[in-house]
C-alpha cells in the first residue's frame, strides 16, 4: 500500500475555499477532508464531529500542550487547529488528506510536513472578494474591512505555495485543482 499525501488549501476569507472543497469532495470522495477543532460556537445547522470539533478554550489549549494538533492558529478571536491523529492515520492507510486552513497554520505545516502539497486560492480581484464577503451577510462593515486588510497580507504570501488557483469560475478552478491533485506523484 502506498503512503497517502497531505494537501493544504488556504486563501483569504471569502475566496470560496469551502465551496470549492464541497464540490471537490462530491467528485472525489476517495479524498479525506480533515475536520478542524475550534473554540467558536456552532453556527445554525453545524454539528460537532461533522463540521468541526467544538471545544472550550481550555480543552483546546490542553490539545496544544499535549501535541495533539498538527497546526493551530487564532483567527477572529477563536482558535482553530488540525487534530494530528486522524490525519496521520489516514496518510498511513494510503489516503490523501486535505486540510482547509489559515495561512498561519499552512506555514506551520510547511515546517512539520515539508512534503505536503500546498495550494493557495486567490480571488479574481479585491473588489470581487469584498462583494463575496458582503454577500454572505454575516459580518459588519467593520469586520469586512478587517477581513479585507488581512486578505491583502495573505495574498502577498501566495508565492510561498506550490500552486495558486484563481477562483473566478468554479468549474475552471476545480479543473485546475483536479489537474494538480490527480496528476501522478
Amino acid at each position: 500500500m502506498s503512503r497517502g499525501r497531505l494537501i493544504v488549501i488556504t486563501g483569504p476569507s471569502g475566496v470560496g475555499k469551502g465551496t470549492l472543497l464541497k464540490s471537490w469532495m462530491k467528485r472525489h470522495p476517495e479524498f479525506y477532508l480533515s475536520i478542524s477543532v475550534t473554540t467558536r460556537s456552532p453556527r445554525p445547522g453545524e454539528m460537532d464531529g461533522k463540521h468541526y470539533f467544538f471545544r472550550s478554550r481550555s480543552q483546546f489549549h490542553q490539545m496544544v500542550e499535549n501535541g495533539d494538533l498538527l497546526e493551530w492558529a487564532e483567527f477572529a478571536g477563536n482558535c482553530y487547529g488540525t487534530p494530528r491523529q486522524p490525519v496521520e492515520d489516514q496518510i498511513r492507510r494510503g489516503q490523501s488528506v486535505i486540510l482547509e486552513i489559515e495561512l498561519e497554520g499552512a506555514r506551520q505545516i510547511r515546517q512539520t510536513f515539508p512534503e505536503a502539497l500546498r495550494i493557495f486560492v486567490l480571488p479574481p480581484s479585491m473588489e470581487e472578494l469584498e462583494q463575496r464577503l458582503r454577500g454572505r451577510g454575516q459580518d459588519s462593515d467593520e469586520a469586512i474591512a478587517r477581513r479585507l486588510e488581512r486578505a491583502k497580507a495573505e495574498i502577498g504570501a501566495a508565492g510561498e505555495f506550490d500552486v495558486q488557483v484563481i477562483n473566478d469560475d468554479l468549474e475552471a478552478a476545480l479543473s485546475r485543482i483536479e489537474d494538480v491533485l490527480c496528476a501522478p506523484v
